[in-house]
C-alpha cells in the first residue's frame, strides 16, 4: 500500500509546474493610430486611396498592377540568402524543441567493455596473476519532472522557436517591401532622367533661338548668358539622377542575392504601376497579433516567462531513477550465461540546501529578464503604431501633394499655350516663352515625383501593417 501511495504521489507531482503561467499582454484599447485617423480625401476632398476595414492581402504588391514586379518578387522570395538563412535558423530552433522534449522520456544506452585485472607485483621474471574481464548490457535512467523543470524548458524552447518563425516572416516582409521600394526607385529615377533630358533638349533649343536673336540684334548678350547658364545648371542634375538609378539597380540585385554584374533588373516605369483605389487597414488589436516584430517580441516574452519556471524548479527536489542489466564474465563464450547476469535498480533524491544564494539569484535574474522583455515588447508595439501613423499621414500628404502637382501642371500647360500664341503674334518676348516652357517641364517632373512618392508610401504602409504570407 505504501508503494502504491508513493507512486500516486509521484504521478500527482509530475503534473505540477512551478513558476508563473504565461499571460499574454492585453490588446490595446485604442481603435486608431493617432488623434485624427481621418483619411485625407474626407477632410480636403483629395482623391484616394480610401482606407477601408478588411483583411490585407498577403501578396499586397500585386495591388500595384505591375507584372514585372510580381515576377521579381517571386524570384527574390525563392533566392534571397537572408531569407534562406532565417529559415535555416527556424529549423535549428525546431530541433532544439525536440531535444528539450527528449528529457520527458527515459534514456537508454548500451555499454560494453573489456579490462585486464591483476594482482601481485611486477618483476622482470613475471609474477602475480591477471585475467581479462568482459561486460555488456543496457542501462536506463529517468529524471522525474516533479516540479515542471522539463515542461518549462520545453515551453521556453517552443516559444523561442515561435519567435524565430516570426523572424522568418519579418525577413520575408522586409524583402518584399525592399524589392517593391527599389523597383519603384528605378522607375522614378528613369522618369526623372527622361524628364531632365526633355528639359535639356528644351534648353538647347532655347539657347539656339536666343543666339539667333542676338546675331540679328533682337536679343541682348545677357539673354544668351542666361540661356547658357540654364543649360549648364540642368546638365549637372543628370549625373546625380543616373547615380540614383545605378544605386537602385544595385540594391535590387543585392536583394535578389545576385551581384550587379550578373543580374539586370527590369526597366520599371512609373506608368506601369497603379495606385490602389482602396487600402485595407488592420485595427490596432489585429496589428499586435499579425505584425512579425510584435509577434516575435511576444514569443520572446513567453520564453522569458518560462525561464522563470526553469530557474524556480532548480530550487526544488529532483528525483532520478536508474536501472541496468549487465552480463559480466572472464570468458567471452560464457558472457551470456544466466549465472553472469547482474542487475541493479536505484533512485536518488537531491534537495538543494545551500548554494551561496546562486539559485535565488538565478531565479531573480530570470524575473528581471522577463521585465526587460516586457518593456521591449511594449516599446515594439509603440514603435509599430508610430510607423503606421506615419504611413497614414504620409498618404494623406501625398494625396494633397499629388493634387497640387496636377493643378500646377494644368496651370503651366495653359500658361505655355498662351505664351506660344502671344509669341507668334509678337506680344511676348522669347525669354517669357522659354520661362513658360521650363515651368511646364518642371511641373511634369514634379507630378512624376509626387506619383512615385505616393506609390512608395503605399508600399511603406503595407510594410508597416506587417502583412505576411
Amino acid at each position: 500500500m505504501n508503494k502504491l501511495a508513493f507512486s500516486a504521489a509521484l504521478l500527482m507531482l509530475a503534473g505540477c509546474a512551478v513558476g508563473p503561467d504565461y499571460q499574454a499582454p492585453a490588446d490595446p484599447a485604442q481603435q486608431g493610430y493617432d488623434l485624427a485617423d481621418v483619411p485625407a480625401q474626407e477632410k480636403a476632398g483629395v482623391a484616394g486611396p480610401t482606407l477601408i476595414a478588411g483583411p490585407v492581402p498577403a501578396d499586397w504588391w500585386k495591388l500595384l498592377g505591375n507584372p514585372a514586379l510580381d515576377r521579381t518578387e517571386e524570384q527574390a522570395l525563392a533566392g534571397n540568402a537572408t531569407l534562406s538563412a532565417a529559415k535555416a535558423s527556424l529549423r535549428q530552433a525546431e530541433q532544439v524543441v525536440i531535444e528539450a522534449k527528449a528529457a520527458w522520456y527515459p534514456q537508454a544506452d548500451l555499454s560494453a567493455g573489456v579490462q585486464r585485472n591483476g594482482s601481485g607485483g611486477f618483476t622482470a621474471a613475471g609474477g602475480g596473476t591477471s585475467s581479462d574481464f568482459f561486460s555488456i548490457g543496457p542501462s536506463f535512467s529517468y529524471m522525474a519532472d516533479l516540479f515542471g523543470a522539463t515542461a518549462r524548458a520545453v515551453e521556453q524552447s517552443q516559444s523561442q522557436a515561435d519567435s524565430q518563425r516570426w523572424q522568418v516572416e519579418a525577413a520575408r516582409l522586409t524583402l518584399v517591401g525592399g524589392v517593391a521600394t527599389e523597383a519603384l526607385a528605378i522607375a522614378s529615377a528613369r522618369l526623372q532622367i527622361a524628364t531632365a533630358e526633355e528639359i535639356l533638349a528644351s534648353d538647347r533649343k532655347n539657347l539656339a533661338m536666343v543666339q539667333k536673336q542676338f546675331e540679328v540684334g533682337k536679343a541682348a548678350r545677357a539673354d544668351v548668358l542666361t540661356a547658357q547658364s540654364q543649360l549648364v545648371g540642368d546638365q549637372t542634375q543628370i549625373a546625380s539622377l543616373r547615380q540614383q538609378l545605378s544605386v537602385a539597380r544595385h540594391a535590387l540585385a543585392v536583394l535578389m542575392s545576385r551581384t550587379p554584374a550578373d543580374w539586370t533588373p527590369p526597366d520599371f516605369a512609373i506608368d506601369d504601376f497603379a495606385l490602389p483605389a482602396d487600402l485595407p487597414i488592420a485595427v490596432p488589436s489585429e496589428l499586435v497579433h499579425k505584425r512579425p516584430d510584435i509577434a516575435a517580441a511576444e514569443a520572446q516574452l513567453h520564453a522569458a516567462s518560462a525561464a522563470i519556471g526553469v530557474a524556480t524548479a532548480q530550487q526544488y527536489p529532483q528525483i532520478s531513477l536508474s536501472a541496468a542489466v549487465t552480463q559480466q564474465s572472464e570468458i567471452v563464450g560464457t558472457l551470456f550465461n544466466p549465472s553472469n547476469n547482474l542487475w541493479n535498480v536505484g533512485a536518488s533524491l537531491t534537495q538543494p540546501i545551500f548554494h551561496g544564494g546562486a539559485l535565488e539569484a538565478q531565479r531573480q535574474a530570470a524575473v528581471e529578464a522577463y521585465q526587460a522583455q516586457l518593456d521591449t515588447y511594449r516599446q515594439t508595439v509603440i514603435a509599430a503604431f508610430g510607423q503606421v501613423a506615419d504611413s497614414l499621414r504620409a498618404l494623406e500628404h501625398d494625396s494633397e501633394l499629388l493634387a497640387d502637382a496636377r493643378t500646377s501642371l494644368d496651370i503651366s500647360a495653359s500658361s505655355l499655350a498662351l505664351q506660344r500664341s502671344s509669341y507668334q503674334v509678337g506680344k511676348t518676348s522669347l525669354l517669357q516663352l522659354l520661362t513658360a516652357e521650363r515651368a511646364f517641364a518642371q511641373a511634369k517632373q514634379s507630378l512624376a515625383t509626387a506619383k512615385a512618392q505616393k506609390l512608395t508610401d503605399v508600399i511603406q504602409f503595407y510594410v508597416a501593417l506587417g502583412v505576411t504570407l
